[in-house]
C-alpha cells in the first residue's frame, strides 16, 4: 500500500520538475515548483516526519513561494521566447543525459547496500531537537540567510521601478 502511495508522489514531483523545466511562463514554472514541494511534503508524511513536511508546506510552499511570485509579477517578466538550440546540443543532449542517469545510478546501486530499505513511518526526528539546533547552533545562518531574502527583495523593488 506504502509503496503505491510512494510512486504516486514520486511520479508526480518528478512530473511537475520537468513541468517546471519546459514551461515557457515564470508564473506557471512557480506554480509547478509549488506541486513539487508539495508532493515532497506527501513523501515526507508517509515517511513519518510530520514537523518537516509542515515546514516544507508552510516556509516553502507558502512563503517562499509567494516571494517568488510577488518578484516575478514585480519584474513583470513575460513568456521566454523559444531560440534554435544549437546542433551540438541537439545531438549530444541525449545520450550525455542518458550517461549521467546511468552513472548516478551506478553510485547510488554501489552506496547502499540492497538490505537498506527505508521502513515508512519510522523517522526517528523530533522536533525540539531540530528547533535547539536552529536557535543555538545555526542561528546566525538563519539569520544571515533571511537578510539575503530581504536584500533580494529590495534588489528587485529597485530594478522595477519605473523612472518617470
Amino acid at each position: 500500500m506504502y509503496a503505491a502511495f510512494f510512486f504516486i508522489f514520486a511520479g508526480a514531483a518528478v512530473g511537475f520538475a520537468i513541468n517546471l523545466l519546459i514551461q515557457r511562463h515564470p508564473v506557471y514554472s512557480a506554480l509547478s515548483l509549488i506541486g513539487v514541494m508539495a508532493s515532497l511534503a506527501s513523501l515526507y508524511l508517509m515517511l513519518g516526519a510530520e514537523f518537516i513536511a509542515a515546514v516544507q508546506v508552510i516556509v516553502y510552499a507558502g512563503a517562499v513561494m509567494v516571494l517568488f511570485i510577488f518578484v516575478i509579477m514585480l519584474l513583470n517578466a513575460g513568456e521566454e521566447e523559444r531560440t534554435q538550440r544549437s546542433k551540438l546540443a541537439r545531438q549530444a543532449g541525449a545520450p550525455l543525459l542518458l550517461i549521467l542517469l546511468s552513472l548516478v545510478a551506478t553510485v547510488l546501486y554501489k552506496q547502499f547496500p540492497r538490505d537498506s530499505m527505508v521502513q515508512f513511518g519510522d523517522f526517528p526526528g523530533q522536533t525540539a531537537p531540530i528547533g535547539r539546533l536552529l536557535f543555538r547552533e545555526f542561528l546566525l545562518p538563519f539569520e544571515v540567510v533571511s537578510v539575503l531574502v530581504l536584500i533580494a527583495i529590495v534588489g528587485a523593488v529597485v530594478l522595477a521601478r519605473k523612472e518617470p
